[in-house]
């Protein structure tokens, strides 16, 4: 529990986890369009980035859209972007690619971990409560309306647990957060808070740890942050269409 809620404001920018990039794709998909069904236009899958010798596809970009209305961290569902949509896969993209020159530092993901978390998002995701996903029917109809099948969502799952695990070994072993740090949040945020809706704040004592952990989720982000600029300097992002944002990865999204 306390790696979800280290790294969950991570996935507000990142967020969920679309698949793999088909560095391949490019040629196949661009060179031999298969021949049109009589009264029916061909949509042509296309390449709108190029990250390190990975190919972004348009088809990619467009599933993470998809897989974003399942976030539960999303800010504000049914707003999101096509820039914003690019650079998750993008950021997502160079994190896979480190991964890999690490060899996933020995990160193994079961499939009850990958169930367990899909349970949990199935109780606490805001909109599967007018589905009531946790019912089988339920779950199904709610997948069924966004377009999605349980296969996509365990691969999709599985691969976002393993980032998250992959960012927490990377990041929060270096960091400590003070006693000090946490006694000048919880009086600088935690009681004006209270005090604001006229309530008797708890006792530092009852929620520090939690203070701790968001703490520490702030400043994994932070350092997220700093590293993935640092890899888009080193590396090559390219986005090639504008209408899905630029290269530099600054561009704002709409919520």
């Amino acid at each position: 529990m306390k790696q979800v809620s280290v790294v969950a404001a991570i996935f507000v920018a990142l967020s969920l986890c679309a698949p793999l990039m088909r560095a391949q794709a490019a040629a196949a998909v661009e060179a031999t369009p298969p021949p049109p069904s009589a009264g029916k236009p061909v949509v042509l899958d296309r390449v709108v980035g190029v990250i390190n010798g990975d190919v972004i596809l348009q088809s990619d970009v467009e599933e993470e859209l998809r897989f974003a209305q399942i976030e539960p961290f999303t800010a504000v569902p049914g707003r999101d972007t096509l820039p914003g949509a690019a650079r998750r896969v993008a950021n997502r993209t160079i994190i896979l690619q480190q991964m890999k020159e690490q060899n996933n530092l020995g990160i193994k993901i079961s499939d009850e971990e990958v169930q367990q978390a899909i349970m949990d998002l199935r109780k606490h995701l805001p909109e599967c409560r007018r589905y009531e996903c946790t019912t089988e029917e339920g779950w199904k109809s709610f997948l069924a309306a966004h377009d999605l099948t349980e296969a996509e969502v365990f691969a999709h799952w599985k691969q976002r647990l393993a980032i998250l695990k992959f960012i927490d070994l990377r990041f929060r072993s270096g960091i400590r957060i003070s006693n000090q740090e946490i006694d000048d949040y919880y009086k600088k945020s935690i009681v004006p808070a209270y005090q604001r809706q006229h309530q008797k704040p708890p006792p530092l004592s009852d929620i520090s740890q939690r203070i701790q952990e968001l703490l520490l989720q702030q400043q994994v982000n932070d350092l997220l942050q700093d590293w993935l600029k640092t890899l888009r300097r080193e590396g090559s992002v390219q986005i090639l269409d504008p209408a899905y944002g630029s290269s530099s990865g600054h561009d704002q999204e709409d919520n």
